[in-house]
């Protein structure tokens, strides 16, 4: 019996290889205002503005926050092939942008906008707390990834 290996053209493969990263900037753009909410909150809780929001599709779609410190460290690790998150991150006004990273397979988005309102106002006007905002934007990850 003879098997049959059926292989994409590498443009194509390569296509489905970073699908994630168009889906990611599809759920920015949907969810602008609870990310603005939700980075602002998470700020307000953690009293730390050294964390970058970000999310981590390993293994299923999820927020984390990654300490400064870390993304420094993973920027020895690969040989200063981070330099400018770093730039982006320490120049980084949460006040007025919103600054993500989204994780996956090894590969990192970065991911920076400005909201309107900025991300206090949103927060004040979503009147929600943090868990419930995870929850929601978790949520619906979990639908733009899988749709």
């Amino acid at each position: 019996m003879q098997t049959k290996i059926q292989t994409l053209p590498r443009a194509q493969l390569e296509n489905e290889e970073n699908q994630w990263r168009n889906d990611i900037a599809d759920f920015v753009t949907a969810n602008e205002r609870e990310l603005a909410a939700l980075d602002w909150g998470l700020r307000l809780e953690r009293r730390d503005r050294n964390e970058t929001l970000a999310i981590d599709l390993e293994p299923t779609p999820h927020f984390v926050c990654c300490p400064k410190e870390a993304i420094v460290k993973l920027n020895r690790k690969v040989s200063n092939g981070f330099k400018e998150i770093i730039g982006i991150v320490e120049g980084n006004n949460p006040e007025k942008e919103v600054l993500l990273l989204a994780i996956n397979k090894g590969q990192i988005k970065l991911i920076q906008f400005e909201s309107d309102p900025p991300p206090p106002t949103c927060f004040d006007l979503l009147e929600s707390d943090v868990d419930r905002l995870l929850e929601l934007l978790e949520s619906r990850l979990v639908q733009q990834l899988e749709g």
